[in-house]
C-alpha cells in the first residue's frame, strides 16, 4: 500500500520538469564556448531524450559531493556512494545502465578510461565548481567521441569565458567531519584575454568507518576571444587519497553495525593522481560555417595498497617464501603488503566543421585517440621473501594499448516549417593490444580490432513552435573492456538497437517531456553482480535482452514563488534467456530481470521562494526493488527506498567588499532512512561438504548509504 500511495503521489505531480533551462544549442545565436560541444549535443528539435543542467541548477547543492550525486534527481538516474555520503568513490546508473556503458565527455574529450570504460569522479574532486553546463542524453543519443554510449551519455562544458573580473571563496562543513574549501577567480576580459582558475580541497571521514577521503583539485584556463575566434588552453586535475570501502558489508554485518568496514589495515588506501591538458580553437568563418579543433593529453598514475594475511605464495612469481609451522613444515602462505599500480597516458585529436542555415544544419566530426596503460604490482613488505626476492619487486606486469578512430556526420533538414529530418552516421575503428600478465599471473595477450557502423535516423514534427513529436532509431556497438577480457577472453562486443518516441511541450509556466523507449540488445554486457579482486564489477554477455520504458519529465510554475519539478520512469528490463551452471548441471533460468535495473524510479522537487533572495526546496527520490544478479535470486535483491533532502539558500546583496554572500544548507536523507542503493552478488560451488556432490551457494555484499546528515556552506564573491 505504501508503494502504491507513493507512486500515485509522484505521478500526480507529473506536470513539472527537471529541465528548466533553454537548450544550450538552439537557434542561430550561439556562444563560441558552446561550439566546443555542439558536435555531441542535442537541441530542442532533436529526436533525442535529454536533460540540460546549468551551473545555477547545481550550485545550491554543490557543497562537496561528487557530480553524480548532484545529478541524482534527473530522470532514470540511480546514484550510489561507496563511503555512503556522496564523497569519494561514487557512481551513476541511467536506465539501469552501468557507469562502464555511459559515455562521458568533457569539452568533447572522452573522460571514460579507454581500457576499463570506467569514470572515476574521485579523480576530479569538486569538478562541479568548474562546470558551465552539461547535457545528459538517455538511450544511444547522438554520436559522440570515445567508447560508444550504450544507454546514456553525459557531455560537460567547463567554465565559459567571463567578461568581468571576480573572485569567489566558498567553504562548507558537514557531517562526518566534512570540510570543503574552494577559491575561484577570473581576470575578466583584458584586451580579449582572460585567465581564470580554481583550487579546491575536500576532506571527509565518510559514513562508513574509516572510509575517509583526502581530495585536492585544480582548474586553470587561459582564453583568447573576439567576435569570430575563441582559443582556450586549460588544465585540470586532482589527487585523491582515500581509505578503501569497496568490499562492502554482509547482511549479518549490517545488523551488527551498518557503518563498519571489514578492512583493518591502517594504510588500506587508494592513491591516484590525474592531470588533463586541453587545447580548443573555435573559428567562426562566416554566418554559416565554423570549425573546432580540440587536443588533449591525460596523465594518470597511482596505486591502491592492501594488507594480505596468510596469502598463498603461488601468486607472487617466486618472490616470496612460505611461512614455517612449529614442526618445520611449509604452510604455502605468508603475510604481505602489496601495491597495484596504474600508469597511463591518453592523447586525443578532435576536429569538426559545422554548417548552419535556416533549413539545414550539418556537422562533420573526426576523432583519434591513443592510449597506453601500464599495470603492475609490487610487494612493499612481506614476512618471508625468497632468496632472490626483495622489497619493490614486481610480481606481475602488463600493458594495454588502444587506438580509437571515428568519423561521424550529422544532418538535420527542415521540410517546411513543421517537419525536421535527422540523420547521424558514424564509423568507428578500434584496435586494442595487450601484453604481459594479469594480477592473477595469467597471460594477457590480445590483439583485437573492431569496425563499427552506427547509423541513427529520426524525425520531428512541430504542432506549434513549443510543441513537438519525435521518433528516432539508433544503433550502437561497443567493445568489451579490459576487465571483461580478464574474466573471459572469448567475450563478445555488444550491440544495441534503440527506438525512441516522445513529445515535448514548453511555455512560460509548463515544460513537459514524455518519452518512450525500446532498447533491444544483442550480447549485452550486463553486470553479473560479482566483483573482481580490485572491486571492478564483472560483466558477461547476456545474449538477447531488452529495456522497455516510459519517462515523464516535467516542470510547473505554480506562481512567482512556487514550482514543482517531477520525473517518473516506468520500465521493464529483461534478459530473454539466462543459462548457467547450477549444482553441477546446466540450468536455464528463462526470462529474468536485468541486474541493477529497477522498474520504477521517480523524483519530485518542490521549490518555494518567499523572496528573490531565499529558496527552500524539498527533494524526494524513490527507487524500486532491483536485483543484483541476472538469475532473480531473492538473496540478490536490493529493496526499494524513498528518501528526501531539504535544500536552503539565502543570498545577501552588498555594496561593500563583497558583491554577494550566499548561505547554503543541505539536509540529506531528512527522515533518517536506512537504505542501500548498491551492492554485489556472487555464487560458488561447494564440493567439499559432501564429497561427490556439487551444491551451488551464493552470497552478497552491500554498500549502506548515510542516514540523516547535513552540509552547510558560505560563498563570498567579490
Amino acid at each position: 500500500m505504501k508503494k502504491i500511495i507513493l507512486t500515485v503521489f509522484l505521478f500526480s505531480n507529473f506536470i513539472s520538469s527537471q529541465e528548466k533551462i533553454k537548450d544550450t544549442i538552439q537557434g542561430t545565436e550561439q556562444k563560441l564556448d558552446e561550439v566546443i560541444v555542439q558536435a555531441v549535443r542535442a537541441k530542442f528539435s532533436s529526436p533525442i531524450s535529454f536533460s540540460n543542467v546549468t551551473k545555477k541548477d547545481i550550485s545550491s547543492r554543490n557543497l562537496g559531493q561528487d557530480l553524480p550525486i548532484l545529478l541524482n534527481y534527473l530522470p532514470s538516474v540511480v546514484t550510489t556512494s561507496d563511503a555512503g555520503a556522496g564523497i569519494g568513490y561514487t557512481g551513476i546508473r541511467i536506465r539501469g545502465v552501468s557507469p562502464q556503458s555511459t559515455n562521458i565527455t568533457i569539452n568533447g574529450i572522452p573522460f571514460n578510461d579507454a581500457e576499463s570504460h570506467g569514470t572515476y569522479w574521485v579523480n576530479l574532486p569538486d569538478f562541479s565548481s568548474s562546470v558551465e553546463n552539461l547535457q545528459v542524453q538517455r538511450g544511444v543519443g547522438t554520436s559522440t567521441n570515445g567508447s560508444g554510449a550504450f544507454g546514456a551519455s553525459i557531455n560537460i562544458l567547463t567554465d565559459a569565458v567571463s567578461d568581468i573580473a571576480f573572485a569567489t571563496i566558498s567553504s562548507s562543513i558537514g557531517s562526518y567531519n566534512t570540510f570543503k574549501n574552494t577559491i575561484k577567480f577570473s581576470t575578466g576580459l583584458i584586451n580579449n584575454f582572460e585567465l581564470s582558475g580554481r583550487l579546491s580541497k575536500i576532506n571527509s571521514d565518510g559514513y562508513v568507518d574509516r572510509a575517509f577521503s583526502d581530495l585536492k583539485s585544480y582548474f586553470i584556463q587561459g582564453s583568447y576571444s573576439d567576435e569570430n575566434t575563441l582559443i582556450k588552453a586549460l588544465t585540470f586535475g586532482g589527487h585523491e587519497r582515500g581509505y578503501q570501502a569497496w568490499f562492502g558489508v554482509t547482511s549479518d554485518q549490517i545488523k551488527e553495525n551498518r557503518r563498519q568496514n571489514p578492512y583493518t589495515y591502517e594504510n588500506e588506501i587508494d592513491d591516484y593522481k590525474q592531470d588533463h591538458f586541453q587545447f580548443h580553437w573555435n573559428e567562426k568563418l562566416n554566418s554559416s560555417w565554423s570549425t573546432n579543433l580540440g587536443l588533449n593529453y591525460t596523465d594518470g598514475r597511482g596505486y591502491y595498497e592492501q594488507y594480505r594475511e596468510d596469502d598463498s605464495i603461488d601468486g607472487y612469481s617466486g618472490i616470496l617464501s612460505s611461512d614455517i609451522d612449529s614442526n618445520g613444515n611449509e604452510l604455502g602462505t605468508t603475510d604481505l603488503i602489496r601495491r597495484r599500480w596504474l600508469d597511463n597516458n591518453f592523447y586525443v585529436l578532435n576536429a569538426s566543421v559545422d554548417y548552419n542555415s535556416k533549413n539545414l544544419n550539418l556537422n562533420f566530426n573526426s576523432f583519434y585517440s591513443s592510449y597506453s596503460g601500464d599495470h603492475f604490482g609490487e610487494i612493499i613488505w612481506a614476512r618471508t621473501f625468497s632468496q632472490n626476492g626483495k622489497i619493490r619487486d614486481r610480481y606481475y606486469e602488463g600493458n594495454g594499448k588502444k587506438k580509437d578512430f571515428s568519423v561521424f556526420s550529422k544532418a538535420s533538414f527542415n521540410l517546411g516549417e513543421k517537419t525536421e529530418i535527422y540523420t547521424d552516421l558514424q564509423f568507428r575503428k578500434v584496435n586494442y593490444k595487450t601484453s604481459g600478465i594479469t594480477s592473477d599471473l595469467v597471460n594477457m595477450i590480445l590483439d583485437k580490432e573492431y569496425n563499427f557502423f552506427n547509423p541513427k535516423f529520426g524525425a520531428s514534427y512541430k504542432f506549434k513552435p513549443n510543441s513537438m513529436l519525435y521518433f528516432s532509431y539508433a544503433r550502437a556497438n561497443r567493445e568489451p573492456s579490459r576487465s571483461d577480457y580478464e574474466s573471459n577472453l572469448s567475450i563478445k562486443p555488444e550491440e544495441l538497437n534503440d527506438l525512441e518516441l516522445g513529445w515535448r511541450f514548453r511555455n512560460e509556466k509548463i515544460k513537459l517531456n514524455i518519452n518512450s523507449y525500446y532498447m533491444l540488445y544483442s550480447n549485452q554486457l550486463v553486470l553479473t553482480g560479482e566483483l573482481d579482486d580490485v572491486g571492478t564489477p564483472i560483466r558477461t554477455n547476456s545474449g538477447n535482452s531488452y529495456r522497455l520504458g516510459i519517462e515523464i519529465d516535467n516542470f510547473l510554475k505554480l506562481s512567482e514563488k512556487t514550482s514543482f519539478q517531477t520525473n517518473l520512469t516506468l520500465s521493464s528490463n529483461k534478459n530473454k534467456e539466462i543459462i548457467s551452471k547450477v549444482n553441477g548441471e546446466i540450468y536455464n533460468y528463462g526470462k529474468t530481470n536485468i541486474s541493477f535495473s529497477p522498474n520504477l524510479i521517480a523524483s519530485n522537487i518542490f521549490s518555494y521562494m518567499p523572496n528573490e533572495y531565499t529558496t527552500l526546496s524539498l527533494l524526494s527520490k524513490y527507487v524500486g526493488d532491483q536485483y543484483m544478479s541476472n538469475n532473480d535470486s531473492k538473496n540478490s535483491m536490493l529493496e526499494s527506498y524513498f528518501i528526501n533532502d531539504l535544500n536552503f539558500t539565502y543570498q545577501i546583496k552588498t555594496n561593500k567588499l563583497f558583491d554577494s554572500i550566499i548561505f547554503s544548507a543541505l539536509i540529506n536523507n531528512l527522515f533518517d532512512i536506512e537504505y542501500i542503493s548498491n551492492g554485489y552478488y556472487y555464487t560458488y560451488d561447494d564440493t567439499w561438504s559432501n564429497p561427490g556432490e556439487v551444491v551451488t551457494l551464493d552470497g552478497a555484499g552491500y554498500y549502506p548509504q548515510a542516514t540523516r546528515n547535513f552540509l552547510i556552506g558560505i560563498s563570498m564573491k567579490f
